[in-house]
């Protein structure tokens, strides 16, 4: 079967080797997938299909490869793929039902899309008619456009990340790229994420890309689907890369002669080298694909047959060989006022009458009149109210008016199955007869309810999850660390933050106190241990013992290191004073010192920044270890000072 590209990601998929064993394929992820075989492995991770045995279905997981999952920002990055994703419901985008970890397993689970690429299919066929092409754009660009409403960028638009289902659904794939849009932020820079052939000059030169750059995007795979060819072709990633910022992309009328002028004024309005000549967003260019496709004749491509042989209906207007509006009036006012008409022949055959021209003319206007008046009061003043629900409600409006309707928008209202900013009812509702110019009441959807996460801050944990099931919502993952202020086992914040909102139902997340722990301040100098301890209100004692290690550091402490400990306690720090036997540190004797091993100061950072003192050491000829301790950006310790020799290891703590 073919790979169904929501699991394309970035990176290419390779082959699936059906001779090697699997070790997950049997195995239950989470207590809920069971997964029943791989169907293709990329570099970022591997796809199954597996059986939601809660929910009964068949669902896709991918799952992160094991080296990238022991990478937490990697996994924070897997995971905002999730949340990104999980949060557009439109049905040209696949959808992502969960996101969990299994051990060292770190899966989604999202929707199973048999189908073919637009790849595949360009692959197989070539070039596409002007309509086909279209067709196949109006659902991408209703998908992108979505997900630019909600702040999202692709980045990565190309055939390989389209779908075409088995039933004829189209399916925007692979967010896995996308990040949250901030307002003042378009996006972070420096960072280059995408596909050379497709990519925006505003992401070559300066890595920056905000709609308008899957607005290029979604111009050049037009261009393609129109063609057959990509705009530029180069015998390496940067001469694709220089022709997208110096060269325009040409009409596709010159490569296809055949291609329609509404076509390659879209693509070239897309394709602007000038971000700010572009269409803003991707609904904006699905305004104008739309009505590109209006204006198509019918035989840009191919024509479906027609289905239910339904009479037309008539308009009222008099022509050959069609009745009047009305034909028992007409002709009965005709006769009797064409009388004079009809008997003329016999009347100039008697000599006795000459027709009169002018009646002849008025009965034709009247007849035309009463034709005409038979069209006005039948349909010509009514129109059908269209079908808008489901529609985004710019588009939708747009469609409306074109049409001869006036449009007003009323108060949105919260729906659990139309997403935000989609009409949810019309008024006069869909299918109604109305006059023309009749006003038409959108009705918005709101989405789904959003409620506020309640402050639970300094609550139990039983307490919060009342607090939090009372308002609607669920205790997701439930989380704690060490806190010197707050008391063990109390809420010391939640994700999202208190305030947020959240969609009805949805989880929040607990972070709970752990309590104050035992600081870690083994091999630390005794006196910067003691000092430590003191500001954060221990009650620390030393005793000195025989050993080895560097006299005056810290060779063991009580209570141990991460014990739970609580504020003014006493601790006792054994410090070594060095062996019996004369032993000295290579650095404190000079004698001791191998040629070429001259001592050199050590740098003292302590108080310091620990990013400032680490290359402050490194640059001194040093080797660093990091400790954390306080949890702070500064350093509170540093182990050994004085003199040694450049390649020696300096601890310190922060």
């Amino acid at each position: 079967m073919c790979l169904p590209s929501p699991w394309q990601t970035a990176r290419k998929l390779t082959p699936v080797d059906t001779t090697v064993a699997d070790p997950l394929v049997g195995r239950v992820l989470d207590g809920r997938y069971r997964v029943e075989s791989r169907v293709a492995r990329g570099g970022m991770a591997a796809v199954y299909l597996a059986l939601d045995i809660r929910l009964d279905r068949t669902v896709a997981l991918k799952v992160m490869h094991r080296s990238l999952a022991e990478d937490p920002d990697f996994v924070r990055r897997f995971i905002g793929e999730a949340k990104s994703v999980a949060s557009l419901s439109h049905p040209n985008v696949v959808h992502v039902f969960d996101q969990g970890t299994d051990g060292e397993h770190v899966y989604l689970s999202m929707e199973y899309v048999p189908g073919r690429t637009l790849r595949d299919v360009l692959r197989d066929r070539g070039r596409l008619p002007a309509r086909e092409a279209l067709e196949i754009m109006i659902p991408v660009l209703a998908a992108l456009g979505a997900a630019h409403q909600a702040g999202m960028v692709h980045r990565d638009v190309k055939p390989e990340n389209v779908l075409l289902t088995d039933d004829g659904r189209v399916k925007v794939v692979d967010f896995g790229l996308a990040r949250a849009v901030d307002a003042g932020n378009q996006t972070k820079t420096g960072v280059m994420i995408g596909t050379i052939a497709y990519m925006s000059p505003e992401q070559v030169t300066a890595g920056v890309a905000d709609a308008r750059s899957d607005v290029y995007a979604a111009g050049v795979m037009l261009f393609e689907l129109l063609t057959g060819h990509q705009p530029y072709q180069g015998e390496n990633p940067m001469s694709v890369a220089y022709r997208h910022v110096h060269d325009r992309v040409p009409a596709p009328s010159s490569l296809a002669a055949d291609v329609p002028p509404p076509l390659d004024a879209l693509v070239l309005s897309a394709t602007d080298r000038d971000q700010n000549r572009r269409p803003a967003d991707a609904t904006a260019l699905l305004v104008a694909a739309v009505e590109a496709h209006r204006v198509l004749p019918r035989d840009m491509g191919p024509q479906r047959p027609p289905t239910g042989a339904a009479a037309p209906r008539s308009s009222g207007v008099l022509t050959a060989g069609a009745p009047p509006a009305n034909p028992t009036l007409i002709h009965s006012r005709t006769e009797m006022l064409t009388a004079p008409a009809v008997a003329a022949p016999e009347a100039r055959r008697r000599g006795r009458f000459r027709p009169n021209w002018f009646i002849v003319a008025l009965v034709l206007v009247m007849i035309a009149g009463m034709a005409a008046s038979g069209w006005w009061f039948s349909e010509g003043r009514y129109a059908k109210v269209p079908d808008l629900l489901g529609q985004n409600v710019t588009i939708a409006a747009s469609e409306a008016k074109k049409q001869g309707f006036k449009v007003r928008l009323g108060p949105a209202e919260h729906d659990d199955k139309v997403a935000a900013d989609r009409v949810l009812r019309t008024d006069p509702e869909s299918g109604n007869e109305v006059l023309k110019g009749t006003t038409i009441t959108l009705i918005p959807s709101a989405g789904k309810v959003k409620i506020a996460v309640p402050n639970v801050v300094n609550l139990s944990e039983s307490d919060a999850r009342s607090k939090i099931s009372d308002v609607g919502l669920a205790v997701g993952l439930v989380s704690r660390v060490p806190s010197d202020t707050v008391q063990r086992g109390l809420v010391m914040r939640t994700s999202p933050l208190v305030g947020n909102k959240v969609t009805k139902g949805g989880k929040v997340q607990l972070v709970l106190s752990a309590g104050q722990l035992m600081p870690d301040v083994s091999e630390m100098q005794c006196d910067q241990a003691e000092a430590f301890l003191r500001q954060k209100g221990y009650q620390p004692a030393v005793v000195q013992q025989t050993d080895k290690a560097q006299p005056g550091t810290v060779i063991a402490q009580s209570p141990s290191a991460r014990a739970e400990v609580t504020a003014g306690q006493a601790v006792q720090l054994t410090c070594s004073k060095g062996p019996d036997t004369g032993f000295h540190w290579p650095w404190e004797n000079p004698d001791n010192v191998q040629p070429g091993q001259a001592l050199v100061p050590i740098p003292d950072v302590r108080f310091k920044n620990v990013s400032d003192a680490t290359r402050e050491l490194r640059a001194a000829g040093f080797r660093v270890r990091v400790r954390r301790i306080a949890g702070a950006g500064a350093v509170v310790a540093e182990n050994p000072l004085g003199q040694a020799p450049q390649g020696t290891r300096i601890t310190i703590w922060h």
